[in-house]
């Protein structure tokens, strides 16, 4: 097997992998912060979680796939096909007109966007020696949380005065420039050459229903079916079926999609995907929180994610230049250490919290995550040679991302179940016969309660009657909130005991490193 070397244009290529990775984390950002708008015209809180879900649920499943594919067939084909993929995805999001729409066109979106992240890491890869990795992994990482500060505000914005169906059209003209770019600066892309080329078609087809099935079986369970039910087992029992079957396929497979031989390869995965649980929670939620609960608007509830932001930028730069003197698991115990206290800390918000206070819990989780981030990415990139750069980087990002799709849907059932059991509690302890009847006829209504606690002033009841209903469906919320919160530190507190088994693996600063793209 041959290795052709063949030079790139360095500079178009980083100048595509910046604006494509830029805009492609705006969209994150500004979907989250539009979302409560979006719930309110669409009309779909139940199941609003989908819009985040489906999209995860198929780039999670694309991510391990393509990252083998580009260790085969090479990155360029791929990532100009992926980006046309996510900017036609982009647009129909634009078009839809019911919540059901929108968790489609997301989907297909998620395919784009499933190909588009782990490449992107994977150039950086095959560019850059395993020193100069540790500096411009930090600098992409502080993009990402660049992205991520105005995404939320640009969202705000975009609601507040012209139309949420613009947050997805930003993505049309930037995504196809960072696909010419970045195809016309890999031109002269090595291409590997192999008399035979192995594709685990059996990992494929058996990931593939494992992931679906499994995320299935979280979002409806204790909600279409209850979780002991036959559909239950039959959804869950046929997802350990499949799982089983991949784990089986993978050590068997001459070309396996993850391969879990490596130490660090198993570890950094593992904290990264328990990061992934947490980290889309805050995420999701916090906008909601801000929103619903202190009642600002879409602007305002987006800037409170850009303390966090600004926290994961400064850490992330400041990350990549301690990799260079500590060790991996220092660096990655710290920053999950400072992850398990931002969580902790908003579980404690109520309806008494001020915005400064939000600012400052939100800035020590992205502290935590900023120094977590990239160093996965570093410190799997520096165990194994650019040959399997794809694969080993793709499944880094696989993990992180399954992580996030199961953390929204068990975070989404934890808030709804602890919502429903507050609610029932209120109508039980509400002794007055108008409220009583009222919040009773209000219970299972989880999209006319958030909407209630958006718009107070369209009840048509007596102030004095109204204001006892609004704060009681307030308190449920906020301990729905809260029970998120906590349910988060204990993915997160669990990633510190994976950080300190990592090894004492450190960035090889002498290492000659084999040339891939010259």
């Amino acid at each position: 097997m041959k290795m052709e070397k063949k030079a790139v244009n360095t500079k178009l290529v980083l100048t595509g992998l910046i604006i494509g990775m830029f805009f492609s984390s705006l969209e994150q950002t500004i979907v989250g912060t539009a979302m409560p708008t979006i719930i309110g015209e669409l009309n779909g809180f139940t199941i609003f979680a989908w819009v985040t879900t489906a999209y995860l649920i198929v780039s999670t499943t694309v991510v391990p796939i393509v990252g083998k594919l580009s260790d085969l067939y090479g990155r360029r084909s791929l990532y100009l096909l992926g980006t046309i993929i996510f900017t036609i995805g982009s647009f129909l999001c634009a078009t839809a007109t019911s919540m059901e729409q929108l968790i489609i066109y997301r989907g297909l979106q998620g395919i784009g966007g499933g190909m588009i992240m782990p490449l992107s890491q994977t150039i950086i890869g095959d560019i850059f020696s395993a020193e100069q990795r540790a500096k411009w992994q930090g600098v992409f990482g502080a993009l990402f949380g660049l992205s991520s500060v105005i995404g939320p505000f640009l969202g705000g914005l975009i609601v507040d005065h012209i139309s949420w169906h613009w947050i997805f059209l930003i993505n049309v003209p930037t995504g196809l420039l960072s696909a010419i770019l970045i195809y016309v600066g890999l031109k002269h892309e090595a291409i590997r050459k192999a008399e035979k080329v192995n594709i685990d078609y059996l990992g494929i087809f058996t990931l593939i229903p494992g992931i679906v099935l499994l995320l299935l079986g979280l979002t409806f369970g204790g909600d279409k079916f209850e979780w002991l039910s036959l559909e239950s087992l039959l959804i869950f029992g046929s997802t350990l079926v499949f799982i089983a079957l991949f784990i089986i396929f993978e050590r068997r497979a001459v070309e396996p999609i993850l391969d879990f031989k490596n130490r660090v390869f198993s570890t950094t995965n593992i904290l990264g995907f328990l990061l992934g649980l947490g980290m889309f929670g805050a995420i999701m939620f916090v906008p909601l929180f801000m929103q619903g609960v202190l009642g600002v608007s879409p602007t305002k509830a987006g800037s409170t994610m850009t303390p966090m932001m600004i926290g994961m930028i400064l850490s992330s730069i400041i990350g990549g230049r301690l990799l260079l003197k500590f060790r991996f698991r220092t660096v990655l115990t710290f920053g999950m250490a400072f992850a398990t206290l931002g969580f902790f800390l908003m579980s404690t918000m109520d309806g008494s919290t001020t915005i400064f206070t939000a600012y400052s819990f939100m800035a020590i989780l992205g502290i935590g995550m900023g120094l977590v981030m990239p160093t996965l990415m570093i410190a799997v990139q520096n165990e194994f040679p650019k040959s399997q750069l794809g694969s080993v980087t793709a499944a880094s990002t696989f993990f992180r991302s399954i992580g996030g799709t199961m953390g929204i849907t068990i975070l989404n059932a934890v808030m709804n179940h602890n919502l429903q059991q507050n609610m029932d509690d209120a109508v039980v302890s509400q002794k007055d016969p108008i409220l009583h009847e009222a919040l009773k006829a209000l219970a299972d209504k989880t999209d006319a309660l958030f909407n209630i606690m958006l718009y107070p002033e369209n009840l048509k009841m007596p102030a004095e009657v109204s204001n006892v209903l609004v704060k009681t469906i307030e308190n449920a919320w906020i301990e729905a909130f809260s029970s998120v919160f906590i349910t988060g530190i204990f993915f997160v507190s669990a990633g510190i005991l994976v950080a300190l088994s990592v090894g004492s693996g450190r960035i090889k600063r002498d290492q000659e490193t084999e040339k891939v793209l010259g």
